[in-house]
């Protein structure tokens, strides 16, 4: 048997070979329907502030309720479909928490602003957006070792809480609104007497009525127990990684 080439073109043919065999460390990404899920996720982030920025409301609460609650589905979904198809990789486990938090970031972000910077959203996303920056850093300076930062359950309720805060305070916005075009040309003693079951209620308002109530005290109540439970995970995962974060003896 002849001896291999040994030219550029014989290099190249069995580099790319291989490449493409053995362990499989240097095989091309292949685009999943997980994959795929995750990345949508990660473009639905920057989509959610730029609604408000080139659409009038309410078609831009519309616009941010459906892309919120579509990625946080695709959150659950490309996690159990990759699991369920064994097409687990390396590209979605690196992108998937990367959305997640893109996609939660920029909603506080949002609903910061268009609630004119009442407190009872700021100071809860304030907490959370801290959280998050500072769990990042504590993973990415411990490198190889951030396994010991793996995901605790109630970080995982913390993560489901948060997103229905999210949804719930975007939805309160369109009950607000509807509500307030509901009433246009009525005046206070109607209002009352509808929403008191005393008038007929011909547009609706006191289902509207209601659902702004609940959104609003329901959101609120979810995004502060969100910010809780991000003080208890934060502080558990800095606990877990104090042994990592103390200087050796005689060091400088």
């Amino acid at each position: 048997m002849s001896a291999p080439p040994c030219g550029r073109g014989g290099i190249s043919m069995r580099f790319h070979l291989e490449m493409g065999s053995g362990s499989g460390l240097h095989a091309p990404m292949r685009w999943t329907l997980p994959n795929i899920l995750t990345v949508g996720r990660l473009v639905a982030a920057p989509a959610i502030p730029l609604v408000f920025l080139y659409f009038a409301r309410p078609w831009a609460d519309w616009f941010a309720i459906v892309l919120f609650v579509l990625a946080a589905l695709t959150d659950w979904l490309d996690g159990w479909l990759a699991r369920r198809w064994r097409q687990e990789s390396n590209f979605g486990r690196m992108l998937d928490p990367i959305a997640d938090k893109a996609m939660v970031l920029m909603a506080m972000m949002v609903l910061v602003a268009v609630w004119d910077l009442d407190p009872l959203v700021v100071l809860p996303a304030t907490a959370i957006i801290f959280r998050e920056v500072f769990v990042s850093g504590l993973r990415e300076f411990l490198g190889d070792r951030a396994s010991a930062l793996r995901v605790t359950r109630l970080a995982k309720w913390k993560t489901t809480v948060q997103m229905l805060a999210i949804a719930l305070l975007f939805s309160q916005g369109l009950f607000s609104h509807y509500l307030v075009t509901g009433m246009y040309g009525m005046d206070k003693p109607l209002v009352e007497a509808i929403l008191g079951g005393r008038e007929e209620d011909l547009f609706g308002l006191r289902w509207k009525y209601w659902g702004t109530l609940a959104t609003y005290w329901g959101g609120l109540g979810a995004m502060w127990l969100a910010a809780l439970l991000t003080l208890v995970t934060g502080a558990e995962y800095l606990s877990k990684a104090m042994p990592y974060l103390k200087d050796r003896r005689g060091s400088e």
